[in-house]
Parts: C-alpha cells; sequence; structure tokens
C-alpha cells in the first residue's frame, strides 16, 4: 500500500472497494442495506477481505448506551467487595488504589472508544486483535473474554442465590433458577429490551449510591440516631494504612495497598462492555464518545468518591468486612448503617446489591453472545451463530452464551464442587484484565498503521486525547495488575499451590489458544502497512441524529449522563 496520504472527501474517511468489487457496486450494495449498516460489504457470502458479515439491529439509543455504562461500573464490586479491600489496605490505600486504576480503566476507555467510533462491528474487541495485531491474538481474545462472561453469568446467579439468604433461608437453586430464566429470556428478545432493563438497573444503582453518600455524610456528621460524630477517626486510629497480614512497616502497607490495587480492578471491569454495544447502537459516532467522556469519569469519580467515605465511616478492623458472607452482612456501607443504628436501610442497600448482581449476570451473557458473533465474523465459528432473528438478535449465540449459566449450580455442592466454582470465578476476573491488556494493544498497533498509511486521525468522527501515551498507560497499567494479582502467594508463609495456579492460570489460558491457531492456520503478525483501516466503517449520512435538548432540565440530564 502506498504511504502516501489517503485523500478525504467530503470530510468522510474513503472506503475501499472489496476485491471482487467496484466502487459502485458497494455504493449499490450500501443502499441496499439498513441504515447504520456497515460500509465495506461486498455482498459477497464471506463479506469484506474475506470476513462473514454479521448485522446486528441498530436499535440501542445513546441513553440506553449510556446507563450500560453506568450498569457495568456500578456493581458488587463497590457495595460489598471494597469492604475485604479495606479492611488489608486501610482509608488511604482503598482511596490511592481506586484512585490509580481509575486513571488505567479512563486510558482504556479512551483507547478503544476511539475503535468502537470509528468501526463498530459484531463483537468488537477480538475482531479489533484478529485485524490489526494477529488473527491468533483475535481468536484467544474471543474465547478468553467470552469464556470471562458467560462463566460470569453462573457467579453473578449464585452471587444472588447468597445475597437473597441476607433475608430468607430459601433454597438457592430456587433463586438460581428464576435469576437464569430471566436472563435467557431478557437475551433473546429484541436488543432494545436488553437496553431498558439496562437503564432501569443502572437507576437503581446509581440511586442507591447518591443515598449511600448522603447517609454516609450523615453518619460521619453525627446526624444519625447514635449521635456519634466520626469525622476522620479512622484516619488517626488505626491510621490511614494497616498492617497487612500482620506485616508491619512500610512494607505491611504497601502490600495492603496491593490487596486494594488488585480488587479494585476487579470491581472496575465491566465498563469497556460500552464499547461493545457500538455495533448495535443508532449513532456509534455520537453515542460512544460520549460514553467513554461522561461515563468513564463519572464510575471513577464515584468509586473514589465512595473510598472516602467508607474511610470515613467503618472501622477497617471490623472482622465482618472479611466475613466473606457475599451479601449486605460484609458490605462496608452497611456495617457503618447497623453500627449507626438507622432502621430498613440495610434491606435496602441489599435489595439494591441484588438487582446489581442480577443486571451483572444479564450484561454478560449479551457480551458473551457479541464475542461469539465477532468469532463468526473472524470466520473462527461457524456461520450457524451469526444468524439473527427478524428483530436482529443472534440467538444461537445467545444460547451457547447461555449453556455457561448453569454453571451456578455448582456453587450448591461441597468440596470439589465449590472449589471448582471459585476457580472459575478467579479466571474471569483475570481474563478481564489480559482483555484491556490486549485491546490497548491492538489500539497501539491501530495508531501505528494510521501514521504508517499516512492516514490522519483528525478525520475520524472522534479522536481519544493524548494518544498513543493513553494506550500505553492503560496496557502497562493493565499487565502490572495481571502479574500482581497473586502476589499474596509469594509472602513468606503464605505460599499455597491452589492459590497460585487460581491466580495465573488466566495466563496460559490466553497464550496457548495464540500458539495453537498459529501453528494450525499458519497466521502472521499485522503489519502496520497492510493494515486495513477502513472495512467497516459507518456512512455519517446514513446515521440518524439524535435531537438536541433545548430546556435547562434537559441540558442538565444531557450533561450528567
Amino acid at each position: 500500500m502506498s504511504s502516501e496520504p489517503i485523500p478525504v472527501v467530503d470530510n468522510t474517511p474513503p472506503v475501499p472497494p472489496a476485491p471482487a468489487a467496484s466502487l459502485s457496486d458497494i455504493k449499490h450494495d450500501v443502499e441496499k442495506l439498513a441504515p447504520g449498516s456497515l460500509v465495506g460489504y461486498s455482498g459477497e457470502e464471506n463479506g469484506e477481505n474475506g470476513r462473514r458479515p454479521v448485522h446486528l439491529a441498530r436499535k440501542l439509543n445513546a441513553r440506553q448506551i449510556t446507563f450500560i455504562g453506568f450498569s457495568g461500573g456500578i456493581g458488587t464490586g463497590l457495595f460489598i467487595g471494597a469492604g475485604a479491600a479495606y479492611a488489608k489496605s486501610g482509608p488511604a490505600g482503598l482511596f490511592l488504589a481506586y484512585s490509580v486504576v481509575g486513571s488505567i480503566l479512563w486510558c482504556v476507555m479512551q483507547s478503544i472508544s476511539e475503535l468502537g467510533t470509528l468501526i463498530p462491528t459484531a463483537g468488537s474487541f477480538p475482531h479489533w486483535a484478529t485485524r490489526f495485531i494477529d488473527p491468533s491474538v483475535g481468536f484467544s481474545l474471543a474465547l478468553s473474554y467470552g469464556y470471562c462472561y458467560t462463566i460470569a453469568i453462573a457467579s453473578e446467579v449464585s452471587a444472588a442465590a447468597v445475597i437473597v439468604s441476607y433475608w430468607t433461608d430459601l433454597t438457592p437453586a430456587v433463586v438460581i433458577s428464576v435469576g437464569l430464566a430471566l436472563i435467557i429470556a431478557i437475551n433473546l428478545l429484541p436488543v432494545r429490551f436488553y437496553g431498558e432493563a439496562e437503564v432501569a438497573t443502572a437507576i437503581v444503582k446509581i440511586l442507591c449510591f447518591l443515598g449511600l453518600v448522603v447517609v454516609s455524610l450523615v453518619i460521619t456528621l453525627g446526624g444519625a440516631p447514635n449521635g456519634d460524630r466520626i469525622g476522620f477517626r479512622y484516619w488517626n486510629d488505626p491510621g490511614p494504612w494497616v498492617d497487612y497480614n500482620g506485616i508491619t512497616g512500610a512494607t505491611g502497607h504497601f502490600c495492603g495497598f496491593l490487596a486494594a490495587f488488585v480488587n479494585a480492578s476487579f470491581s472496575f471491569i465491566g465498563v469497556e462492555t460500552v464499547v461493545v454495544a457500538a455495533a448495535e447502537a443508532e449513532n456509534p459516532h455520537r453515542s460512544i464518545p460520549k460514553a467513554a467522556r461522561r461515563v468513564t469519569a463519572r464510575i471513577g469519580f464515584f468509586c473514589t468518591l465512595g473510598s472516602i467515605l467508607i474511610g470515613m465511616t467503618v472501622d477497617p478492623r471490623n472482622p465482618d468486612l472479611t466475613s466473606g458472607s457475599g451479601n449486605a452482612n460484609s458490605s462496608p456501607w452497611v456495617l457503618a448503617i447497623k453500627a449507626a443504628r438507622i432502621p430498613v436501610l440495610d434491606s435496602i442497600v441489599n435489595a439494591c446489591i441484588l438487582i446489581s448482581a442480577w443486571s451483572a449476570g444479564n450484561s454478560y451473557c449479551w457480551v458473551g453472545s457479541r464475542m461469539i458473533t465477532a468469532m463468526v465474523h473472524d470466520k473462527q465459528l461457524p456461520s450457524l451463530f451469526g444468524i439473527t432473528n427478524k428483530h436482529g438478535t443472534p440467538y444461537y449465540a445467545v444460547l451457547l452464551s447461555f449453556a455457561f449459566g448453569p454453571l451456578a449450580y455448582l456453587s450448591l455442592g461441597s468440596g470439589g464442587a465449590s472449589q471448582a466454582f471459585a476457580w472459575l470465578q478467579n479466571l474471569s476476573t483475570i481474563a478481564g484484565l489480559i482483555a484491556w491488556g490486549t485491546l490497548c494493544a491492538a489500539y497501539l498497533r491501530f495508531h501505528r498503521g494510521c501514521k504508517v498509511q499516512g492516514v490522519d486521525r483528525s478525520s475520524f468522527p472522534w479522536k481519544s486525547p493524548l494518544q498513543p501515551f493513553t494506550a500505553w498507560y492503560g496496557f502497562i497499567g493493565s499487565v502490572i495488575v495481571t502479574f500482581v494479582s497473586g502476589f499474596s502467594v509469594f509472602l513468606k508463609g503464605n505460599w499455597d499451590a491452589q492459590d497460585f495456579i487460581a491466580a495465573y492460570i488466566g495466563i496460559p489460558i490466553f497464550i496457548v489458544p495464540i500458539l495453537l491457531w498459529k501453528l494450525f492456520k499458519r497466521t502472521r503478525f499485522v503489519r502496520a502497512r497492510e493494515m486495513d483501516l477502513f472495512s467497516g466503517r459507518l456512512d455519517p449520512a446514513s446515521l440518524p441524529i439524535p435531537p438536541v435538548p433545548t430546556t435547562a432540565w434537559g441540558k442538565f440530564i444531557d450533561w450528567l449522563f
């Protein structure tokens, strides 16, 4: 390919024709497609550049996509998981950990959102790795990331059963069955129903968190029924840091920070799924950049503010923080509410946690099915899983993704079954971190391809800031979290082979498929000069333009969300 700059006509990046078709053929095929369909499809069976086209319905509006981002970022990690991290790190360690991980997430989101805005293909993530790094990397990312989310369906539904145990002794099997039935029902409906479900659950989560902010301020200022004015008491006693597992001094404080650092990373995993929605967005040129700028910043703010408030209302020495109950009994927010003797609120928070767990499982089924369609798009799975119904729902992909949900019943077992389920949970979280790093690497290769081919990123619908520094920061940060995730097993007297395997088995699980795919498919690293930078772009003229709010209230809501 020539290194001369590629001309841009009418500010729209050019779309080269498929090898077997002329430009007029492509224009004719684009006119036949529904508004918002992918440009670059030649009309042949294999689609552009030998790929199978998967046309999902573009029915998600900007409001739904924004709330999908909020729903993915506010979950059980913030409501429950932060408590264990706080007990290991102290107020300062928790605040610093959430701040650093928030910056990594912001960088990851900026990078993938530019790609999602420009090339909103089905499944997105593994397709970009296939296209800009190596098909073997795309294949492995689809397996590991898809596995991460399909397995997480089971973990979240089983978590919902534990959360219900806060109120009743109802058998967990009933809760798991009801949760799974609702998930499969919503995911088989047209995608707009999934979008509205995420809007509803996200609103509940946001209102719950905002309510907790107010309650926390009331508690720390002495306005609760117990009349205890806490202030920054716990920053003085036991202090801003705590000794991790009895390790004193700076070493213990640093280990506590690492523990909170890893926990915070797990809490943030899921925010990136908003970019997966690009393939089904009515206008990804507008909704995806908006989500990248606003949702990520607000989620980071929520989590950082939450870490400060937890440090002001709960004693990190409270043993209930590390009880591992899995429900509101180990939530730092609920512990503060109980200590302040505020009635009823603990049950309300537990209900919100229950909704969060179910919402996560619902989202994971949707994401997993879209990873499967990405593998179809790149000819790594049979075309059967790319078939959609009249509403644009890839129902075979949904059924395959959901097939892992019944693994939730493993959590009901004892001994080997429950241990196996715990391992599956650990593997899913590491897969999410590996995906962050891989996606940043894909963006770095894309950025390099643009530079070598003379493509001006200013011609894109949206250009993310501070690149390629942003992508490098996200990549390095994700790699660091992945490698320190099991640091505790290396501490003196803490070695445990099972914990080591659970923490790091996800790395070879990601690498081995890459090697096998390269061995059998003979794929090669994609050179910057040969990258396809144009297929899959949208025709801007076919995208609907959302109405601009004119009232003061409308402008405020648009700014807020």
